[in-house]
């Protein structure tokens, strides 16, 4: 062991920063979130535009998950008063920031998929063969971005 390496700081989960962290990480980890912010990506949509395009979300997922982000400052909730009201949202600043990182993250999934496909087969293969059950019944889910992709 190298003596420089040697002075590890492990992460205190109870400190107030990773608390913190942790909270942010959660919101922007969900799935339905990570979701929504790519396809504001594109600019504002209305809820049953979002909706729509989502898939598998209930209204009330959606509703939850859009306060949620507008809370945390990623999306804006714009109301237009016209009959009925028309409601759009739009990603914020901080919500444009966010779409670098988690585009980023997409872009590895796509390109690192057939691997991963590759090593789930071969992880459930060694588990028949051992005997033991594979993870999921040895299925692959669908999520929601190969649902919104048509995939």
């Amino acid at each position: 062991m190298i003596p420089e390496h040697s002075d590890v700081t492990v992460p205190n989960p109870n400190s107030p920063v990773c608390r913190a962290v942790n909270s942010v990480l959660a919101r922007v980890g969900d799935k339905w979130s990570v979701l929504i912010i790519v396809l504001l990506g594109d600019g504002p949509k209305r809820f049953n535009e979002i909706k729509r395009m989502v898939g598998g979300i209930s209204q009330r997922m959606l509703t939850l998950t859009l306060r949620g982000l507008e809370r945390d400052g990623l999306v804006t909730r714009t109301i237009f008063p016209t009959i009925p009201p028309r409601v759009d949202y739009a990603l914020t600043p901080l919500g444009r920031d966010l779409l670098i990182p988690v585009s980023a993250l997409g872009a590895w999934a796509i390109r690192n998929q057939p691997k991963i496909a590759q090593a789930r087969q071969q992880f459930d293969e060694a588990c028949e063969a051992n005997g033991k059950p594979p993870i999921n019944g040895g299925r692959a889910r669908s999520g929601p971005v190969q649902a919104a992709r048509g995939s």
